[in-house]
């Protein structure tokens, strides 16, 4: 084994993932898997899981180390489910990557709908974080796993995105409960770390940042170019070295209750 596939290669481990039908959960499962992983994609929706197993398999094959299981990640009995069949068709569960989230709407403050709001703090956080990560740390205490937690936070982590309140402060409590929970499971050897992308194009956001119609920039993707020094959006594989070095113990094994930003310098954008 090279020192290269020592450090960023997971063969023999197994990943899950939440949300596993999303765009950017794909192109974390297309990394994992090249890098010898076994992936379990989770989704409430089976229609994401057939369609993303289709793609994934049609591009990279390894067919053996990918499985995907319906899930509703704001269940705690179902997560449980999961994680017993993920380990029945892997024989272990290592990593878990909280990436079911999103966002719905956009509205004034004062218009903002309470029962949108509440639906999007849920999706980010219960199903999106506190019901797999609770399911999953209990297993892995029990079985004394070692294992690495993954969530996915954002740029509204740090700087609030106007209009979308729900979203901002769900994804700044999924940076402040990534912190909270490494240091709660730091004494098991459980690592809690969070990526949190800029701006991707994804099933979530392309109507908001791209016209549908034209394909032209909406005024938010002008916005949002505007703010990032690269000048561009992130394309979804440049999350690959980071879940990578995330996942594996041998390269991030002293690493735990970090957030890092993959955003094409949108944080450090001034004026």
């Amino acid at each position: 084994m090279s020192y290269v596939e020592e450090m960023f290669g997971l063969k023999g481990k197994t990943v899950a993932i939440t949300g596993g039908g999303g765009v950017l959960a794909g192109a974390m499962s297309e990394a994992l898997l090249k890098a010898g992983a076994n992936v379990s994609l989770w989704d409430i929706a089976k229609e994401a899981i057939d369609e993303a197993i289709s793609r994934l398999t049609g591009s990279i094959g390894l067919k053996d180390q990918l499985d995907g299981v319906v899930v509703n990640a704001m269940e705690r009995k179902s997560v449980e489910e999961a994680i017993q069949t993920t380990v029945r068709r892997f024989g272990s569960l290592d990593v878990l990557i909280n990436a079911a989230g999103g966002n719905r709407g956009k509205s004034p403050f004062n218009e903002t709908d309470m029962e949108q709001f509440e639906f999007v703090l849920k999706l980010n956080l219960i199903a999106g974080l506190m019901v797999p990560t609770q399911a999953v740390t209990e297993y892995w205490i029990k079985n004394k796993i070692k294992g690495s937690i993954i969530n996915l936070a954002s740029m509204a982590s740090y700087i609030p995105l106007s209009g979308v309140w729900a979203y901002d402060a769900a994804k700044a409590a999924v940076k402040n409960l990534t912190m909270g929970a490494a240091k709660e499971f730091a004494p098991y050897g459980i690592r809690v770390n969070a990526l949190a992308p800029g701006f991707f194009i994804g099933k979530q956001n392309r109507a908001l940042l791209i016209d549908e119609k034209t394909g032209e920039l909406t005024d938010r993707g002008k916005a949002v170019i505007a703010h990032t020094p690269f000048g561009r959006f992130g394309e979804a594989g440049e999350l690959s070295g980071a879940v990578l070095f995330l996942a594996n113990n041998n390269a991030s094994g002293f690493v735990t209750g970090i957030t890092v930003p993959v955003d094409g310098g949108y944080l450090v954008h001034n004026i």
